[in-house]
This record gives C-alpha cells, structure tokens and sequence, in this order.
C-alpha cells in the first residue's frame, strides 16, 4: 500500500514516478525499499493514465456525511434508550407501591 501512496504523491507533485524516485518516498518514511515490489508497480504505472483513473474513481466525499449521520443516529438512539430505561423505572415503582399497598 506504501507504494501506491509513494506513485501518489508523486503524481500529486508533477514527479516522474520512476523506481529512484518512489524509492527515495519509501526510504524517506524510514521504511525499507523493496526492489521487486518498486519494478512491479512503476512497470504496472507505466501503461495507466493516473490523471484520468483518478476521474473515474469515484471519491469517498459521503464518507464523512454517512459518519456525521450514523453519530446522529447513535445519539438518538442513546436518547431514546434513556427514555426507556425512565419508562421502565416509572414501572418498577408502581408495581412496587402496587406491592406495599396489598402488604400495608
């Protein structure tokens, strides 16, 4: 995954995305380079339009709408579990006075 993100940024910063350079990203992370992995994916990179598949893709912008909407949701489920629990205590008293009025 290290080297996807490694073609990335250089994409991103207008650098020929060669085994030197991608190499350099990886060292730069303080991660060892593996050579094969380097060739396989500047090989790979070579033949694909990042520009125009990074169009096509379609980008994870409702990521953090769906986030803010499922906190929505749990904070309204908490609440109302809340007014459950306060339905179920109201409950539990009556049917505890229920009990002291047959016991005096």
């Amino acid at each position: 995954m290290e080297y996807v993100y490694a073609a990335l940024l250089l994409h991103k910063l207008s650098k020929d995305i060669t085994e030197d350079n991608v190499k350099n990203v990886i060292k730069a992370t303080g991660a060892s380079p593996d050579e094969v992995k380097i060739k396989a994916l500047v090989a790979a990179l070579s033949e694909v339009n990042i520009e125009e598949s990074l169009k096509a893709t379609p980008m994870a912008m409702a990521v953090p709408a769906t986030a803010a909407a499922a906190g929505d949701a749990g904070a309204t489920q908490a609440k109302d579990e809340k007014k459950d629990e306060k339905k179920d205590e109201k409950k539990e008293e009556e049917a505890l006075e229920g009990l002291s009025s047959l016991f005096g």
